[in-house]
């Protein structure tokens, strides 16, 4: 595969010329290499100003304009906030909330296990605790009870006194058990983001889901987590209307925002409009207080320097999520609302073994998924769905993200037990898993099943295993295929090795937070060669790039070892790289590396 040599890139030192993209050997990848679209005359004006040209160019690219760059740069959700009640129905949300409090009754909520659903738990839980106001709490285990809302859940929050009750995370699709609360007099409040397909639950108070599809707030990127946070503002105005706060302090709204961050950032929901700013937001508040809870686990899963999307989706939550996985998430849940530093301490060590022993089960059913996709030749289909015994369903959409990214399409990973299994899947950009599960659990293939763009549960007979493997292949290869075509790695600027560097990564971090729909700047070094390259950790290699000049950057690839990778690093021969530059923390000071992404052979 050969990259165009007509996409020019700004090479850094920024005030240098533009240089051409080469021609070269086929990526490790099988991706095309080409140059991030960004409109020339926006990025020369955002310079103009200025600013770096690479800050510059990354910006335009990302569809900013010289007249936004400083709010974008200084995020502000005392600008960006939208009025909550846009959402639908939690007018109606407010209201009874509103009413059990100032009445006294003791408001009950259900969550889920995952990050989203306990962070989201969490934030009411501290919001009702700083208001005054008694709540029960109920996480379901995820072996003996599944995901989402049950009769008899809401009949043990009813029997401990609880008239009204809060679903986070989950409840949108709880037809039945929610009606049958109804009969019972129970009141039933849903927060919930997952898609829904038909109306929501007739007998529910008030269902505010920025995905339904009557709701117009165009707020569909928010989690749980998110939306949560939306109810916590709302209730706040509501109370304060009806004169609650006139004797007593209003509780702090922005101390939730870095629980609220960590759900959003974990149910990788896009990093753009809204969302960036509460995660900006959020990253600000457990740099400084911040969370107690999350700041021990932080502390005890090796955080070091300024909180960032990274620390939340690979350090922190892996640890939250491990509690629901293969514990239970009330220990997760009373680590972000304890206010015992001995027991805080304890739980952050419990969560960090556990996550220990997740890595174990995790490696299991992944090298038995890995068998099955290989000898069933699994892999030459659009969407691969493997399924093993006895695989335990906390890990089983771990596997999925992993194998998804290894295979490059839809992975749906689904562990028997009996005559039904539980299923997770993981879905490529551009092709929408939720909705194809949602369909065929409405077509009777799935006895439950839903979820977004990106993820999806599932639970299912075994003797349906194969119709729904059938029907997943045939609803999505038309957009696997379209999704898979002209992969590209999109570079958004060429730089020599002097610039792999700490001060470098702060700059292009400046436009942060990414994630999803705001994504990392990636950076192209050309013709280089490794040196001092080494094995480190579990099949990492760690190397020196040295470009043809001499000038030389630290770099490592990640599971690059026997890989496509691997071989073109290992080869000898020169090459160009394409990763992310990010501040060495091991070696300190102003030292940076590159994290090899890619790799094409010179010509």
């Amino acid at each position: 595969m050969i990259a165009s040599s007509a996409s020019r890139l700004p090479h850094t030192p920024a005030s240098g010329p533009l240089i051409d993209l080469p021609a070269m050997g086929a990526p490790a990848s099988g991706r095309r290499w080409r140059l991030r679209e960004a409109d020339a005359a926006t990025a020369e004006a955002i310079a103009a100003s200025g600013r770096d040209p690479v800050l510059a160019r990354i910006l335009a690219a990302r569809g900013v304009g010289p007249e936004d760059v400083e709010r974008y740069l200084a995020p502000s959700l005392r600008e960006e906030m939208p009025d909550p009640f846009v959402l639908k129905d939690m007018d109606r949300a407010a209201e009874r909330l509103t009413r059990a409090i100032i009445d006294g009754e003791t408001i009950g909520v259900f969550g889920d296990y995952d990050v989203d659903g306990t962070t989201a738990s969490a934030i009411l839980k501290l919001y009702f605790d700083a208001a005054g106001v008694q709540s029960l709490i109920y996480l379901p285990d995820r072996i003996s009870e599944g995901y989402g809302p049950s009769a008899d859940a809401f009949r043990s929050l009813h029997r401990d006194g609880a008239n009204l009750i809060v679903t986070v995370d989950c409840g949108a699709a709880a037809h039945e058990p929610i009606e049958e609360a109804a009969r019972d007099d129970v009141d039933i409040v849903v927060f919930d983001h997952h898609q829904m397909s038909g109306p929501p639950p007739a007998g529910a108070a008030a269902v505010v889901n920025p995905n339904r599809p009557d709701d117009v707030s165009g707020l569909g990127n928010l989690s749980a987590a998110g939306v949560a946070f939306m109810g916590a503002v709302a209730l706040n105005r509501a109370l304060r209307e009806a004169g609650y706060f006139k004797d007593r302090a209003e509780p702090n709204l922005m101390s939730l925002l870095d629980l609220t961050a960590l759900g959003l950032v974990c149910d990788v929901m896009s990093i753009t409009g809204l969302t960036r700013v509460m995660v900006a937001q959020g990253l600000k508040v457990l740099g400084g207080g911040g969370n107690p809870g999350l700041k021990a686990l932080g502390a005890r899963a090796g955080v070091k320097g300024p909180p960032s999307t990274y620390h939340l989706g690979f350090l922190i939550g892996p640890r939250i999520n491990a509690a629901g996985r293969i514990g239970h998430a009330r220990l997760a849940f009373e680590l972000m609302t304890t206010e015992d530093v001995a027991r805080r301490q304890e739980l952050a060590e419990k969560l960090h073994v556990l996550n220990a022993e997740r890595q174990e089960i995790e490696a299991d059913v992944q090298a038995a998924a890995l068998r099955d996709i290989e000898t069933n030749q699994r892999h030459a289909h659009d969407v691969i769905v493997t399924v093993g015994a006895g695989w335990h369903p906390g890990v089983i959409g771990i596997v999925a993200g992993r194998l998804k990214e290894m295979y490059d399409r839809p992975v749906i990973v689904i562990g028997v037990e009996g005559e039904s299994g539980k299923g997770s899947g993981r879905s490529i950009t551009g092709v929408d898993l939720g909705a194809a599960v949602s369909a065929a659990r409405e077509e009777g293939v799935l006895t439950a099943g839903g979820g977004h763009a990106m993820a999806a549960g599932l639970s299912i007979d075994v003797n349906r295993i194969g119709d729904f493997r059938r029907m997943m292949n045939e609803r999505l290869a038309r957009a696997v295929t379209l999704a898979r075509t002209n992969r590209t790695y999109d570079i958004d600027a060429v730089v020599a090795p002097t610039a792999v560097s700490k001060s470098f990564a702060d700059l292009t971090g400046l436009a942060g937070p990414y994630g999803p729909g705001n994504p990392e700047p990636t950076f192209a070094l050309l013709d280089c060669r490794a040196e001092y390259l080494k094995t480190v950790g579990k099949g990492h290699l760690s190397l020196t790039l040295v470009n043809s000049v001499g000038e030389s950057a630290r770099a490592i690839a990640f599971r690059a070892e026997g890989e496509p990778l691997g071989e073109i690093l290992s080869s000898g021969q020169r090459f160009h790289a394409v990763g992310k530059i990010r501040a060495d923390d091991w070696r300190g000071g102003d030292a940076g590396q590159l994290q090899i992404a890619d790799a094409a052979p010179a010509l």
